[in-house]
């Protein structure tokens, strides 16, 4: 019987991403990823053409995951019927697992794949503007809906307060890595919240 080679794949592609977020795309070498992994050059181009085509992969596969971390965070909130309450309970849902995130993962792939200019060239990115644009969209649209109900007539840009919470996982991702204390994603979520809350009309609860 053929083998399935999911659990290579996947195995390539875990080492992969951890590599790439921890030294960047151009200092880690198809080599180095098929020595961590554990697995032989056969396999490597069994799965991946080519350097490249890995980045096109990791970065689709990240990206999704991204995405399905919103869908979840949005239906966790999808039950709470005041747009505000909704709006609040979403921010919460990534305060309380920030601790859990960086446990994880010392940075984010987006910012090692921008920084690459032949993976933006090449269209290895595109991924990434989907997903940020998928943020963008559903984050904006509950902003909108609390912002409605709570600041009737408000003149604010919710694209850019949806970008502002995208913003503040990249530059929290930087700061944690920089001082080396992974805390800061947890305050810096927590202090967005409170700045919406205020925005919103109501005190810290």
């Amino acid at each position: 019987m053929p083998r399935d080679g999911t659990a290579t794949r996947a195995r390539i592609l875990d080492t992969a991403e951890r590599l790439v977020i921890d030294n960047g795309f151009a200092a880690t070498s198809v080599d180095q990823v098929i020595r961590e992994s554990k697995t032989s050059k056969g396999a490597f181009f069994h799965h991946f053409t080519s350097k490249g085509d890995l980045a096109e992969h990791l970065v689709a596969r990240y990206a999704a995951a991204d995405i399905a971390h919103l869908e979840d965070a949005l239906a966790q909130v999808g039950d709470i019927t005041d747009p505000g309450e909704r709006l609040l309970g979403f921010l919460r849902v990534f305060e309380e697992t920030a601790d859990e995130l960086m446990s994880a993962q010392s940075s984010c792939l987006y910012v090692a794949i921008l920084t690459e200019r032949q993976l933006v060239d090449s269209g290895s990115s595109a991924e990434i503007t989907r997903a940020v644009l998928a943020w963008r969209r559903e984050v904006a649209a509950l902003f909108d809906e609390a912002l409605r109900t709570r600041r009737p007539g408000h003149d604010l840009d919710c694209e850019a307060l949806a970008d502002h919470l995208f913003v503040t996982f990249e530059g929290a991702f930087i700061l944690c890595r920089t001082t080396g204390e992974p805390e800061h994603m947890r305050r810096q979520l927590t202090t967005v919240r409170r700045l919406v809350e205020s925005l919103l009309g109501q005190g810290d609860r």
